[in-house]
């Protein structure tokens, strides 16, 4: 559960992150619950990544997606008002592309610089979260260098203009866990009935278990400023970024 499937839902979001439209058969809707369907490239939220938006439509009707809950199914949350499609029927799902793209480009980008801060002072993630086109990352990182701020944007940037790939593959939790340095977090976050664990591979720069969508290349991220470097603690420095368009 969770790589191909969550509950009755197969995961589209995970097979093919450029994937915006599809068809798919409504399987449970209710006001309250939500909606569940068999075939779903929503993204539902998680790792600091939010939920993906959209619309589903049916017979001429849209019924507006505004967000996920996660439980034995993936429950998609329609706009409050919006119609409920129909138990068995087919429907049309939509993912909002600008808000999926940005939150993609993101994503890669966060894990950038969890890479280039991995590999230059050793620090592990100890948080973080994001929005479209912002982020912040906290790290155990007791000592920073003065000209710190300027020096991880060069870093982060000139990953990004090195057009990197970025791979994903799915192994055996036992395989996976052998690999070095593939837990970026103070505490391991993947569950412990987890059999299957998703690898991101920045090609040549970071490697880890990770749950979200990515971009191809590193390229597609473009351009990223380090907006503000934060102490949060006498150990904790907490990184805030955004894209530039």
């Amino acid at each position: 559960m969770g790589v191909t499937h969550h509950g009755r839902t197969h995961r589209l979001d995970l097979a093919d992150p450029t994937l915006r439209e599809w068809e798919c058969t409504v399987l449970h809707a209710d006001p309250e619950q939500g909606i569940v369907l068999d075939r779903s490239a929503f993204y539902p939220g998680g790792g600091g990544q939010p939920p993906d938006h959209g619309v589903l439509l049916w017979q001429g009707v849209q019924t507006r997606i505004v967000g996920t809950r996660k439980g034995d199914d993936l429950w998609l949350i329609p706009a409050e008002g919006d119609p409920l499609p129909p138990v068995g029927g087919t429907v049309t799902g939509a993912v909002e592309d600008e808000r999926r793209t940005r939150l993609m480009r993101t994503h890669s980008g966060l894990h950038v610089l969890c890479g280039v801060v991995f590999r230059d002072f050793g620090a592990l993630v100890t948080g973080g979260n994001m929005e479209p086109g912002e982020a912040r990352m906290d790290f155990n990182l007791p000592e920073v260098p003065a000209d710190f701020k300027t020096r991880i944007e060069e870093l982060v940037n000139a990953e990004v203009a090195a057009d990197r790939s970025v791979a994903v593959r799915v192994l055996p939790r036992v395989e996976a866990l052998a690999l070095p340095d593939i837990i970026r977090t103070q505490s391991n976050l993947i569950p412990p009935d987890e059999q299957e664990v998703r690898i991101v591979d920045i090609v040549g720069l970071d490697v880890q278990a990770d749950g979200g969508t990515h971009v191809a290349s590193t390229a597609h991220i473009g351009k990223v400023q380090v907006v503000k470097v934060e102490s949060k603690g006498r150990a904790n420095r907490r990184v805030r970024i955004r894209l530039v368009d």
